[in-house]
């Protein structure tokens, strides 16, 4: 198996070169590639990324800001893996959580996982951002009727093809909300693994916001009313 890390990337200079850095350090039970999109960032972070060199890791561009989930569209279309797993640059994640994820892939027990955050009081950005996070979880396990623990996770293994088939739409942060209610639509399950995280601050860089939550809510609604084919 090899495994595609995508890593959508929008004006992360103080962080991304630290990110590829980390998530290229691991030891993976796989042969790897790393697929970075510049998401048309304003300030030094294409520099930055125009300067690392490593053969497992390749560079994409957007001229403009077209979003989290228009980036991660443009990495899958080229990925090379057979499965892939989204990492954000913004380091609020710990990418030495990614062998684990991977485990129950590797061992036959799922298909797709998601690593399961726990918030605290020093991993949570604030309590409207928990409440918001577990109030779409809440939403997508009612319209559903799944029991899943955490949606809005960043860290989501799947099979590369199976990806493609969902025919994503959503630009930005509601690819979060798309991907797994059209998942659960299937009757797909994901097996949840815990993971450790870190919430960033807004002075750090931090760019969701409650209207994304809002967002989310409408996607997981639309998902669920759209008629089957």
């Amino acid at each position: 198996m090899k495994l595609t890390i995508v890593m959508p990337v929008f004006n992360e200079a103080a962080r991304v070169a630290d990110a590829i850095a980390h998530v290229l350090a691991v030891q993976y039970p796989c042969p790897v590639e790393l697929i970075v999109v510049d998401d048309g960032s304003r300030d030094r972070t294409a520099a930055i990324l125009a300067d690392i060199r490593d053969p497992r890791m390749r560079l994409l561009t957007h001229r403009r800001n077209r979003g989290k989930g228009a980036a991660i569209n443009t990495a899958v279309a080229t990925a090379t893996g057979e499965y892939l797993v989204i990492f954000d640059a913004d380091l609020e994640y710990d990418a030495q959580d990614i062998p684990h994820l991977l485990a129950p892939i590797l061992s036959g027990r799922a298909e797709v996982v998601y690593g399961n955050r726990t918030f605290g009081s020093h991993t949570s950005y604030s309590f409207w951002y928990v409440m918001g996070n577990k109030a779409v979880t809440l939403a997508a396990n009612v319209l559903f009727n799944s029991y899943i623990g955490d949606l809005e996770t960043c860290f989501k293994v799947m099979p590369v093809a199976l990806y493609r088939s969902l025919r994503i739409r959503s630009q930005g942060f509601g690819v979060e909300a798309e991907l797994s209610a059209k998942l659960l639509r299937r009757g797909i399950r994901p097996f949840e693994v815990p993971i450790s995280y870190r919430a960033r601050t807004r002075e750090e860089g931090k760019k969701i916001t409650w209207r994304d939550g809002v967002e989310a809510l409408w996607i997981l609604g639309r998902e669920r009313a759209r008629p089957r084919r």
